[in-house]
């Protein structure tokens, strides 16, 4: 009677397991179409719990109307002040760029040359600053590229349009049935598996939650105090290097060390002392204090555990497989890889196969134990049985 149960329960396993894959070869296949429907529901999923804590008040259609009316603002706001912005800033350090490759001529490439053996024909400055300079003139500025790759053709106008408008569009709908949807999910899970599923989703949520809320909170606090920090100091650059060095930040240590790099060379640059130098490490000195101490464990808490190698290889992988679509979602998703891993080494470490034991053998001497023979093992049996076999000494 076990035996079709147990061939009952591997069918259920491969059906699922083709599933999955079914899922997984459909994703893969939709990729090109599916970009703004991840950036909507991440917007719907950022937004639900503002929307559920005024719904006990105003209703859900009157939260979600005026939730969505707000964050379409603040999003049009940012774009509009950040786009000229890092034009500018761009556009001031291209106009600084030949300072810098001077100095990296005339200072660095002799160093280089003297400790290491570098050959001076490989940092050949001049031709990366001419290929620079010739790109950005035939751009004519940062929104310039943007719309000069986008209007190559018409068809591709055509969908970015399309994408752009489509993006509030979907996370509208999403954000107003947003529970509706996940209470039909609920309904569709196997009720043999259903408690399983709803703690790993639980879970998932909190881990999620975590990431995309706080996450994007220290990402753009650090940006934010990097560049006025580094304006302050005196680096013209700096709310360039800061920006960069926030928006990296995710990956632990990655923003500080290139915020490090980039603004120890630029006050070297623009000042040639070691002030500006010790100026700019402490900046970043505090920042590194602020976001270990007081960001992380407030906005983001420890719920994620990543490592900082899991991390690279999420982004590199996904976006190996699905381009900037797998570079937007490869935290979120290896965040819920993590939950399923651990409830698996949970349910690993509570197995049988982990806590078996190697039952104690009947041993009986053989052969001649005075010349040495080895004695002869004659079975394996319990420990209980074996224990009551033992005779009293």
């Amino acid at each position: 009677m076990n035996e079709p149960m147990q061939r009952g329960g591997l069918d259920l396993r491969w059906q699922w397991l083709i599933l999955l894959g079914v899922i997984g070869v459909v994703l893969y296949w939709l990729r090109p179409v599916l970009m703004p429907f991840v950036v909507a529901a991440l917007f719907a999923y950022l937004l639900d719990p503002l929307v559920d804590r005024l719904e006990k008040r105003l209703g859900r259609g009157v939260s979600v109307a005026l939730v969505f009316l707000v964050a379409t603002i603040l999003v049009i706001g940012v774009v509009l002040v950040l786009v000229p912005f890092i034009e500018r800033q761009i556009g001031n350090f291209l106009a600084q760029l030949p300072v810098w490759l001077a100095w990296f001529q005339a200072h660095a490439v002799p160093w280089l040359e003297q400790h290491f053996g570098v050959s001076p024909e490989v940092l050949d400055t001049q031709k990366i600053f001419d290929a620079l300079q010739a790109n950005w003139k035939e751009a004519g500025g940062f929104a310039a590229t943007v719309v000069a790759k986008v209007s190559k053709s018409g068809l591709a106008l055509v969908g970015w349009a399309l994408n752009l408008v489509m993006i509030p569009v979907v996370a509208f709908y999403l954000l107003r049935d947003w529970d509706v949807l996940v209470a039909r999910v609920h309904v569709l899970v196997p009720r043999s598996v259903e408690p399983v599923v709803m703690r790993l989703a639980r879970e998932s949520d909190e881990v999620l939650g975590a990431f995309l809320r706080g996450q994007l909170s220290v990402m753009v606090a650090l940006g934010t105090y990097y560049g006025a920090a580094l304006w302050l100091v005196g680096i013209s650059v700096g709310p360039l290097i800061g920006m960069i060095a926030g928006l990296i930040s995710f990956v632990p240590y990655l923003g500080a060390i290139t915020g490090v790099l980039m603004g120890v060379i630029a006050a070297l640059v623009q000042y040639q002392d070691w002030t500006h130098v010790l100026l700019v490490l402490g900046v970043f000195a505090i920042g590194q204090t602020l976001e270990g101490y007081v960001l992380v464990p407030k906005l983001v808490g420890d719920k994620i555990g990543l490592h900082p190698v899991a991390v690279i290889f999420a982004v590199l992988a996904g976006g190996e497989l699905f381009g900037f679509l797998g570079i937007l979602l490869a935290l979120p998703v290896a965040s819920v890889v993590m939950v399923v891993l651990r409830y698996v080494y949970e349910r690993y470490t509570d197995s049988a196969l982990y806590n078996a034991r190697a039952e104690p053998a009947i041993i009986v001497p053989g052969g001649d134990a005075a010349n040495g023979a080895a004695p002869i093992v004659v079975a394996s049996v319990p420990s209980d049985v074996a224990t009551k076999a033992t005779p009293d000494a």
